[in-house]
């Protein structure tokens, strides 16, 4: 059985909301629970990797915990295997998985999450890479990374930032839900649950449940994508 302990989000910044705010009962919740007094921050997915740390340090500060970039580490994997948790936040997915696999800590956080059941906690990006791929990203390919495949604490895709068809938009483009139906015609594609603002998932060994504020989507393949509640069991979805 899995030893992970992970929460994945959508955003770190929702309307109405300080940065991580509307999360910050269930951050503290996972981190107390470990007894984690400092936290390892990823922030490869911004190219300003002091700044990042600094808007990241402020909320986590006023919790009561100290956040530590691997930026600033001689040895990242060395770090990772140090953690007593780990925070990988937003920005681009392409450039985050890169750093991820040009530093070897692929392996190295899989093992810590899934083995040594470390805290995992990732926003946007950082919840991409939580995934099996990177297929579903909204990202710009701006690098490319040598696969798209990703760190696998999960057995599926989420897309993060999910939007809504607007009936009142005049933009004809295809909209969220398409893309995600049209990458789910390949033959190797997997299962995609799709975050909105403000939704969260928590995963505890084998059992995963729908948190925060709103509602998700869920795209199973050869299925018709369904609404998910908050507090609903998705734990049939860790089943590889």
């Amino acid at each position: 059985m899995s030893k992970r302990q992970i929460l994945l989000l959508s955003s770190s910044k929702v309307h109405g909301y300080e940065f991580l705010e509307y999360a910050s009962q269930d951050i503290n919740d996972l981190l107390s629970r470990n007894n984690v007094s400092s936290v390892l921050f990823v922030p490869y997915a911004l190219s300003n990797h002091d700044e990042y740390v600094k808007r990241v340090e402020k909320p986590f500060k006023q919790w009561g915990y100290k956040v530590v970039g691997i930026h600033t580490q001689e040895h990242p994997v060395q770090a990772v295997n140090q953690a007593k948790a780990i925070f990988v936040g937003g920005g681009n997915t392409f450039r985050l998985l890169k750093k991820l696999y040009d530093l070897d800590l692929v392996k190295a956080i899989r093992k810590r999450v899934l083995e040594d059941g470390i805290p995992y906690i990732g926003a946007s990006a950082g919840t991409n890479v939580a995934t099996r791929s990177i297929n579903t990203t909204n990202d710009m390919p701006i690098v490319y990374p040598p696969s798209f495949d990703a760190l696998k604490l999960v057995p599926f895709n989420i897309n993060p930032h999910y939007l809504d068809l607007d009936p009142d938009s005049k933009h004809k483009g295809e909209t969220r839900e398409e893309r995600i139906l049209q990458y789910q015609e390949e033959e190797d594609a997997f299962t995609v649950l799709g975050l909105r603002e403000g939704s969260t998932l928590y995963v505890e060994g084998n059992s995963a449940i729908l948190k925060g504020i709103h509602r998700a989507r869920l795209f199973e393949k050869n299925k018709d994508p369904v609404e998910i509640d908050v507090g609903s069991d998705l734990s049939y979805l860790l089943k590889e």
